[in-house]
């Protein structure tokens, strides 16, 4: 890939995951609970899940205390909850869980007293513990959410990886066959050289030998002579049969070399892609660190 090309690539993933993030927002709302009005927070988290949220939400709320989260038309309730980072007594919380589009909103009232909540006029520094310990829940939330979505994307990095490793492997592979394969015609070629001599001295002993039987007269010498040609023409066969041998690994080495020769334009080929995949993939990786990052400095 051209710089430039890069360049513009990292541009577009940059903003595209400018404008994909969203900031936390904390703020003072009101909570209609039962047939009330409740001063309290309200905290919007992008993305996440509904279900998920509400689990952690819940295991949240019900840590460290025996109190359970009681839930009736959406609206929830907690009495005795110990929430240390808002009050160092236990305090009731009522909440409501929303989806939104791509978000989940959260409102929730925090009663320290009977009918005394957190808010502005009772104290701004319960007010900010309050913010402060929402805005926390729904960073980790938030931040668990980014990183689900970073493992997916390092999966799929590792698994272009694991290709390209592949293709390199079956490249090398390749690369390897050819090389033994040459090797093969190398030896091969040296055998028939060898058998051809063998060859041709057996041919001119048949030769002599047949010019001699006909000058045999004696049947004993004669019959001899018949089986010592006979065996000749064994010991031509099996030269003859031993080239063809040697004539076919290499024209099976030939081919297998023909075959490697093309397959590994194609494989590069291959690494090429694979290769502009992992670099394009490696941005999106780093798109989603980033989102991690700029969660965590929330």
């Amino acid at each position: 890939m051209k710089p430039i090309s890069l360049l513009f690539l990292l541009l577009l993933i940059f903003s595209t995951g400018l404008k994909a993030q969203k900031p936390i927002l904390v703020s003072e709302d009101s909570i209609t609970f039962g047939k009330g009005k409740l001063p309290g927070l309200s905290v919007i988290i992008p993305e996440v899940n509904y279900e998920k949220t509400l689990k952690a939400w819940t295991r949240d709320l019900q840590s460290g205390t025996k109190s359970k989260l009681l839930t009736e038309n959406n609206e929830m309730s907690i009495f005795g909850a110990k929430i240390k980072e808002v009050s160092p007594n236990p305090v009731n919380v009522y909440s409501k869980l929303m989806n939104l589009d791509s978000a989940i909103k959260i409102n929730v009232a925090f009663e320290v007293k009977k009918d005394q909540y957190v808010e502005r006029s009772t104290g701004e520094t319960d007010l900010t513990n309050a913010k402060l310990y929402l805005k926390e829940f729904a960073r980790n939330q938030y931040i668990d959410l980014a990183k689900d979505q970073a493992d997916a994307e390092d999966k799929k990095l590792r698994d272009l990886q694991r290709d390209l490793s592949s293709l390199e492997k079956e490249k090398t592979r390749l690369q390897k066959n050819i090389e033994s394969e040459n090797t093969t015609i190398v030896t091969e070629n040296d055998k028939i050289t060898v058998q051809n001599n063998e060859l041709a001295s057996v041919t001119s002993e048949i030769i002599e030998q047949n010019k001699q039987l006909d000058l045999t007269t004696d049947d004993k010498t004669k019959n001899a002579k018949k089986d010592y040609i006979n065996g000749l023409h064994k010991r031509k066969k099996k030269v003859q049969n031993m080239i063809e041998t040697s004539q076919n690994n290499i024209n099976k080495a030939n081919n297998e070399i023909d075959k490697a020769n093309a397959e590994i334009p194609r494989n590069d080929n291959m690494q090429e892609q694979a290769n502009d995949k992992i670099e394009k993939q490696q941005a999106v990786c780093q798109k989603f660190a980033d989102k991690i990052k700029n969660i965590k400095s929330y």
